[in-house]
């Protein structure tokens, strides 16, 4: 048995702050003891790790990304290993990425195709959701016999035509499967069919830069759909999970029903927080590296999704990471912006610049925390394995110290991309050490993890539903 100990500082969840030593044995946690007691001063380890000054944090769960995700005649440029070890680098620890399920396919040959993919590949822990691309009474089946297998959670979308898109009715049927077996319904919520008119009329126009990728996919058509979504989930008495929210007026669809009482949450994004329309409409198609959908809003969104989140109508930031290099992959899109593939590098920067948010006093300490581990680890099923630093928790623990500088560059990040969407972008605070499930993969800018060290993770239903 191998005994790690965590000695002297701010262990920080979502429920406390407490100046702590932590104890490792093995992959979990096993006691917390005031720093300084005499039971903490009784411990012995094989490994001691001094955090006095620093955070002792849970390892971040991002629980929306794409690695290998093919998209618009390419792939995501992240494999499972480079995207898993990036996301080590940036203090995260488990992800839950988005195995597919091709039209015509079956659900069974989209997650044993993610599947192969990761296997043996990840530095720390993974899960899987399953994207419903073709519902029918097959697929409708197979969807009880995942959860019971421990994929919790699948996503529909509303957008992309002939590639994603499922209509009203598919919709309500899965949702109607999910209320009686317990999957989270999750929703790319955006009028499709009506963005792809004006995207038509855009272009007829001449209208081609990545600027009117965020034109024409309209404020007004994410809330509609939002709302569609909403209401389509109360007909089903299915719980709902909207990804990716960027517009103030789908947070208030998503205010709207939580204030009547239904199970509907919310996530956000980074590049929603910081980044706004004034990237995409950078000159010389450097606009391109941030067209992603939901697309990039108008600064004034953001207070709007500040707010969301202190308020808890939204409750999760994940990245939505899914790569590709502004050489050779979004210049597909040269002449043409519908041709653009879709996506943002983040899995590495969503602690960082969460914490930079706390520094800013848009967020608590606590309330970090519970965005970026807690609440995603309940939300699909992880917690208290995940999200957490207790008793019998995975010991998936970063300590972090707030104090340090750092200035984010894709010639500094680890993500397999040519650019940053924050380039040049001063942050305070870095993961200093991070653990996974007992075994130190960062430490001190040095890179001590492996590939197929992460473990897949089977989940529970969601904690939150009433």
């Amino acid at each position: 048995m191998s005994r790690t100990l965590i000695r002297g500082g701010l262990v920080i969840t979502a429920a406390e702050e407490v100046h702590a030593d932590v104890l490792v044995e093995d992959e979990r946690v096993v006691a917390l003891a005031a720093t300084g007691s005499t039971v903490a001063e009784g411990w012995t380890a094989d490994t001691v790790i001094d955090a006095a000054g620093k955070y002792v944090i849970p390892g971040g769960v991002d629980a929306h990304t794409h690695m290998e995700l093919p998209f618009g005649g390419t792939f995501a440029s992240d494999t499972f290993e480079t995207g898993t070890r990036a996301a080590a680098w940036g203090g995260t620890t488990t992800i839950v990425d988005f195995a597919v399920q091709s039209v015509g396919e079956s659900l069974r040959a989209g997650l044993d195709s993610w599947h192969a993919k990761a296997d043996a590949q990840c530095a720390i822990d993974y899960g899987f959701h399953m994207i419903l691309s073709d519902v029918n009474e097959d697929t409708l089946k197979e969807m009880d016999i995942l959860v019971e297998e421990g994929v919790t959670s699948f996503k529909l979308f509303m957008a992309y035509p002939g590639v994603f898109y499922s209509d009203d009715g598919r919709i309500l049927r899965a949702m109607q499967r999910g209320a009686d077996n317990g999957g989270l319904i999750m929703m790319h919520a955006e009028n499709g069919i009506a963005i792809d008119v004006l995207v038509e009329q855009a272009l007829a126009a001449g209208r081609t830069d990545p600027r009117y990728h965020g034109e024409v996919r309209r404020e007004l058509l994410e809330a509609e759909a939002t709302h569609r979504a909403v209401r389509l989930a109360q007909v089903a008495g299915s719980p709902l999970y909207v990804v990716h929210v960027s517009a103030r007026q789908a947070v208030e669809q998503i205010t709207l029903a939580r204030d009547e009482g239904l199970n509907v949450f919310g996530e956000t994004c980074p590049q929603y927080l910081f980044l706004s329309t004034d990237n995409l409409a950078e000159p010389d198609f450097e606009g391109a590296k941030y067209v992603c959908s939901t697309p990039l809003r108008p600064r004034e969104h953001q207070a709007a999704l500040w707010r969301g989140l202190r308020t808890n109508d939204l409750q999760v930031v994940s990245t939505d990471h899914c790569p590709f290099c502004f050489v050779g992959q979004k210049e597909l899109g040269r002449g043409d912006f519908s041709k653009i593939p879709n996506g943002l590098p983040g899995v590495e920067n969503r602690m960082d610049l969460l914490h930079q948010a706390v520094v800013d006093g848009h967020i608590s300490r606590r309330r970090w925390i519970e965005i970026a581990c807690a609440t995603p680890a309940r939300m699909f099923g992880l917690y208290p394995r995940k999200g957490t630093i207790a008793p019998g928790a995975d010991a998936d623990i970063v300590v972090y110290d707030p104090d340090a500088e750092q200035v984010v560059s894709a010639a500094t990040h680890h993500m397999n991309v040519d650019y940053s969407a924050y380039e040049g972008k001063h942050l305070r605070g870095k993961a200093r050490t991070v653990i996974s499930r007992g075994t130190v993969v960062v430490d001190q800018d040095r890179y001590l993890g492996r590939a197929g060290h992460g473990r897949y993770q089977t989940r529970e239903t969601c904690q939150y539903l009433v």
